[in-house]
């Protein structure tokens, strides 16, 4: 799918930009989206930006939707692959003729013109100092994704787009198979799926380099699993760990080998348990 929406995107001229680094950019600890890329032009006035054009940027995100027992809701998890076109722009223009190549990117994987519809309001929303106006993309009524147009609310001309949607919702949507099946796999059926998503988003920030810690980045990973201690308590994180930094590597190589990863994970959970006897 990556591969597609890269030569997609290339033949419209816009080119697969350098990935963000998992470690926040700024005040960030982590990176949740791929517009922090353009944090540096948006936010504080410069002219760089980290990058641009066609990001698949893996993201760590806490704020998914949850039911009332605190599961994640179908179509959200903690971590996820942010695939978005991000570039500065000079004019609305531009920002039309971007959503028009993203609704073609789109068909390349499936999702047709006849079955898709954008809504939303034309109400400007404001996040000091950045204001913008949010479209959303839905295909035969499910959420896609969205298009937003961002500004810096002192300095309006410095206009940007950041459009595009999630890489696993996309195939949920493709395929029509349960969210589980996409995400996890077979191992849907073997593992709790908070489990799952626990050990996932951990095996992501380890196997980037980020060391379990008390504060910081590191301390997602504490959160991670003693939020998930019970369940996670007795069960053998290997082939876990094994399959989501497969899963990783394949959108960006992770530099600590799988087997080191899960040592660091069987021995944060250890922690957490003996933690918890205490």
């Amino acid at each position: 799918m990556i591969t597609t929406l890269t030569d997609a995107c290339a033949a419209h001229g816009i080119r697969r930009g350098h990935l963000l680094p998992l470690h926040g950019l700024g005040d960030a600890e982590l990176t949740f989206s791929a517009v922090q890329a353009l944090d540096p032009y948006l936010k504080h006035g410069h002219r760089h930006v980290h990058a641009h054009g066609f990001l698949p940027q893996p993201v760590v995100r806490f704020t998914g939707q949850r039911d009332e027992h605190g599961a994640l809701l179908p179509g959200f998890a903690t971590s996820f692959v942010n695939i978005s076109i991000i570039d500065p722009i000079d004019t609305v223009h531009e920002h039309a003729a971007l959503i028009d190549t993203w609704i073609g990117t789109l068909s390349r994987l499936g999702f047709h013109a006849q079955h898709l519809t954008i809504s939303g309001s034309l109400a400007v929303w404001r996040r000091a100092p950045v204001a913008g106006i949010t479209l959303r993309f839905h295909h035969e009524g499910r959420e896609l994704g969205d298009a937003v147009l961002l500004w810096n609310s002192e300095a309006p001309s410095k206009l940007a787009s950041d459009i595009g949607s999630g890489l696993e919702r996309l195939a949920w949507l493709l395929t029509r198979r349960t969210w589980a099946k996409v995400v996890y796999g077979t191992l849907a059926e073997q593992a709790d799926m908070r489990v799952l998503d626990a050990v996932r988003t951990a095996t992501l920030i380890v196997g980037t380099g980020i060391c379990p810690a008390p504060r910081g980045p590191g301390s997602a990973v504490r959160r991670l699993l003693r939020n998930e201690a019970e369940r996670i308590d007795g069960l053998g994180l290997s082939r876990i760990v094994r399959w989501a930094h497969a899963y990783w590597s394949g959108i960006v190589p992770l530099p600590v080998p799988w087997p080191e990863v899960c040592r660091i994970l069987d021995t944060e959970a250890a922690s957490g348990k003996e933690s918890r006897s205490d």
